[in-house]
């Protein structure tokens, strides 16, 4: 089955301020080489698995650039000079973007028995995690400063003079 590819030239000279959304509309058009798996291992941990098989380690890049995960793999031209008379693997350049939610990273990456396997984790950080506040009682604590005593603040606005 073809893939059928839309052109969205048209649109960019004919609207403004949708540049974003045609550019996910152009780059969300995925191929069909190589298949890939995305599964859901737990709550913050996925794995992305690509069938590429006859490719190396060195001839497959990965590169996140912030919330996104490209893949691509160059096949380095055989040495042998054969004649093939029957090409029916697919064996070929590719170039496969994954759009990655906040705070998702590589947290590892293999390549065994032609299956690439990219480990992803979700780390949010300490800060944005919900945290729950304890609520104090006001009958016993302290009305301000120490032992229940009022502090005075002044407020100086004169500027301190160095000594000589």
């Amino acid at each position: 089955m073809a893939m059928r590819s839309f052109d969205y030239r048209p649109l960019y000279r004919s609207t403004v301020g949708f540049d974003r959304l045609l550019d996910m509309l152009d780059t969300s058009v995925r191929s069909d080489w190589p298949p890939y798996n995305i599964e859901k291992k737990s709550d913050n941990d996925y794995r992305i698995t690509m069938a590429i098989a006859g490719f190396s380690p060195d001839e497959v890049e990965l590169t996140q650039d912030g919330p996104e995960l490209i893949v691509t793999g160059q096949k380095r031209p055989s040495q042998e000079n054969r004649q093939i008379l029957h090409q029916g693997l697919a064996i070929g350049d590719f170039k496969q973007a994954f759009k990655l939610a906040d705070h998702v990273k590589v947290a590892n990456a293999t390549l065994e028995n032609g299956l690439l396997s990219v480990d992803l984790v979700r780390e949010i950080p300490e800060e944005l995690k919900p945290r729950r506040i304890a609520i104090g009682s006001t009958r016993n604590a302290p009305s301000a400063g120490d032992n229940g005593k009022t502090k005075q603040i002044s407020q100086n606005t004169e500027p301190q003079r160095k000594a000589a």
